[in-house]
């Protein structure tokens, strides 16, 4: 049920956006008045803390209904790697109400989905169903955020579920196995360093305590999102909630989701693996780089403009001069990892083409991020990748799911609706001085860390 968000959680991936309803006020954005008259999206609260966001899409009669609770595995408790994944598993094992496999049974039924996902900073759940199914599906999350049943059988069985997801997912796989030691390495003490399925060690002794210390700690309105999207109105969205969750009495406040901080990173690291099943080699070079949620104002976005001048498509630098125009690489591209609470990564990559070595593709991509820093970026050049950005973008707004993800994503790591109203703005009023800026900035290669997926007779060279 792993898997990470995509870079919603960081972007709004939205061009034109609809006006936003508070329960204290509305907010508007010229993007918003190309928006359909109905499509107002709906924020307020329960009396119980729980944070409601609704997004009407009167298009088919179907809706999404996703929880989002504000805990993910860089939350866990030292030692107790892959909790809060677990417990994503045990959240289907049922209540007093509803036993074991029967959201399953309800949800396929209806012909619909029902699944779940973890990630450093967040666990979610949803379903897509038919419109006239969410006072069930309400009534199915909100019995299970407080009414969870576990006895030490279905944990010790559960147990070995993950434990194969795990081999299955990361020991079967080099790139996974490779990406499990990078962050290790990249991050020396923030807990981003630890998998989100866990050490394989530490998931052999999780137990029923572990996992009910972790729900009860965590699982209450008060540290929840519900975001329902699709053939759905905010009065009746509300009136539901208030008849379902509205019930499930408020959890003690947390204290704020401050984690260990990286210390100052002054050197050069390399990770390397080879394996025999790697045909092709490929090296990632990443840097720990303020998120949107802690960057100075205009960094997080030039972030996310520099990953797409250099790699970020087509019509990249990286891939006009490095797959095209030479055919050194086969693949060569950037990322920015821009959406988490904390700081988290921008990272390269590539790999080679035909007979071309690794050792010449990683050359090429240095020299591409050393001229940029050099010379910077044009206007045009600039404008372009804006222009592509923002309608790579804007279609997520066409799927209820996409969008119940964008809020959802974005209010459960602490940021607010006026961030997704205001992002495509503030992508538009990046200069080219602040791209050449964050690139001199944070990607200086004395620094960075390097991982290097190799055939057994390969060496990084």
């Amino acid at each position: 049920m792993t898997r990470p968000l995509a870079r919603a959680l960081s972007l709004g991936l939205m061009l034109c956006l609809p006006t936003i309803v508070h329960a204290e006020s509305t907010v508007e954005t010229p993007a918003t008045q190309a928006a359909v008259a109905d499509a107002a999206i709906s924020h307020f609260y329960l009396d119980n803390g729980l944070e409601v966001v609704v997004i009407p899409d009167h298009r088919a009669p179907v809706v999404t209904h996703m929880v989002w609770y504000k805990v993910g595995s860089a939350d866990e408790p030292p030692g107790k790697s892959g909790i809060a994944h677990f417990l994503e598993h045990l959240m289907f094992k049922g209540t007093e109400r509803h036993p074991a496999g029967e959201l399953d049974r309800v949800v396929a039924g209806l012909g619909g989905e029902t699944n779940a996902f973890t990630t450093s900073d967040v666990t979610a759940y949803f379903q897509t169903v038919p419109a006239d199914a969410l006072a069930s599906m309400m009534d199915f999350e909100a019995d299970r955020m407080r009414g969870l049943l576990l006895t030490d059988a279905v944990v010790d069985s559960e147990r070995k579920v993950v434990l194969e997801e795990r081999s299955l997912r990361i020991d079967g796989s080099p790139q996974a196995l490779l990406g499990e030691e990078t962050a290790a390495t990249l991050y020396q003490n923030h807990p981003y360093r630890i998998p989100t399925i866990g050490w394989r060690h530490e998931m052999e002794q999780l137990n029923r305590t572990d996992a009910l210390a972790f729900y009860q700690q965590y699982y209450a309105p008060n540290n929840a999102v519900l975001v329902v999207a699709g053939d759905v109105d905010a009065d009746t969205v509300r009136s539901l909630a208030e008849t379902t969750y509205g019930k499930v009495a408020r959890g003690p406040d947390l204290p704020p989701r401050i984690r260990p901080s990286e210390p100052t990173h002054d050197t050069q690291r390399t990770v390397t693996l080879r394996d025999p099943r790697v045909s092709v080699p490929s090296f990632t070079r990443a840097w720990v780089v303020p998120s949107y949620l802690t960057a100075a104002p205009g960094e997080a976005e030039a972030l996310d403009l520099l990953s797409e001048i250099l790699g970020g498509g087509t019509r990249s630098r990286f891939y006009q001069e490095i797959v095209v125009k030479t055919g050194t690489a086969a693949q060569a591209g950037a990322y920015y990892n821009g959406g988490s609470i904390d700081p988290n990564s921008f990272s390269l990559y590539g790999a080679p083409q035909g007979d071309h070595t690794l050792a010449k593709v990683e050359t090429a991509v240095d020299a591409q991020v050393a001229r940029l820093i050099a010379d910077g970026v044009t206007p045009k050049e600039l404008d372009a990748a804006k222009a592509r950005f923002l309608r790579n973008m804007v279609f997520a707004q066409d799927a209820q799911a996409s969008m119940a993800n964008i809020y959802g994503g974005e209010l459960a790591v602490g940021g607010t609706v006026e961030d997704i109203a205001e992002w495509p703005d503030r992508i538009r009023a990046v200069t080219p001085e602040q791209v050449q800026a964050v690139a001199a900035k944070y990607l200086d290669p004395s620094i960075a860390v390097t991982s290097y997926l190799l055939p057994p007779a390969t060496g990084a060279q």
